[in-house]
């Protein structure tokens, strides 16, 4: 059953998720309203959009180093109670998503799209924009071109869009708001800082052979 643009919006309007979302269940549901709709919910998407507009300021702030001790990541989650951020299943889920931002590649470097700094995008439009022209394909052409890439780094370096480590069939966020739905109270991802061993630093590349002649010369 095809399904419209209308479809999308009159899903959205009945259930409060995201276009995306919306446009995403009607095609796995070939285009059954209804269907789409516990489709959403047992994605838990619905019930996570009901509680989008409340305040999450408690939660834990969890460390996690990967064995061997050259990868870690410190990453805040919120939730609504304190109740909440001193169960068991909450600091499970946390510890899921940070094992996740230390295995993930490529690494996040944002939570999500709203907070992708102007700058990064347009150096990563830059970029892109030259790759595309170098094709010497038409102008709209290489807008459409440009478009995709940007479009598949923002999926790439946000947290929340990406193919959550675990379940590869949802993202993060998509986790998270069945995480929302299982526990009751809305969570969301605040900050995390993944640190790599040696990460940054110049590699030491001496040469042998020229370090054991600078040696015998000094003799």
């Amino acid at each position: 059953m095809a399904f419209t643009a209308q479809d999308v919006k009159e899903l959205r309007e009945k259930t409060g998720i995201g276009m995306m979302d919306c446009k995403k269940a009607l095609e796995e549901t070939n285009g059954d309203m209804e269907g789409a709709i516990d489709y959403l919910r047992k994605k838990g998407l619905a019930a996570a959009e009901k509680k989008a507009d409340r305040i999450a300021t408690e939660g834990i702030v969890e460390a996690y180093i990967h064995p061997g001790g050259r990868v870690g990541v410190l990453i805040e989650i919120n939730c609504e109670t304190d109740f909440v951020a001193k169960t068991e299943g909450f600091q499970r889920f946390v510890k899921e998503i940070a094992m996740h931002v230390a295995a993930a590649d490529p690494a996040p470097h944002f939570v999500n799209p709203e907070e992708v700094t102007p700058e990064f995008l347009a150096k990563e439009k830059e970029i892109a924009l030259a790759q595309a022209l170098a094709t010497g394909k038409p102008a709209n052409v290489v807008e459409k071109i440009v478009e995709g890439k940007m479009g598949k780094i923002i999926s790439e370096i946000c947290l929340l869009e990406q193919p959550f480590i675990m379940n590869p069939d949802l993202t993060v966020r998509q986790y998270v708001s069945t995480k929302t739905a299982e526990i009751g109270e809305k969570l969301s991802v605040r900050r995390f800082q993944k640190f790599v061993l040696g990460e940054g630093l110049e590699k030491r590349k001496d040469n042998f052979a020229e370090e054991v002649a600078a040696q015998m010369a000094a003799k």
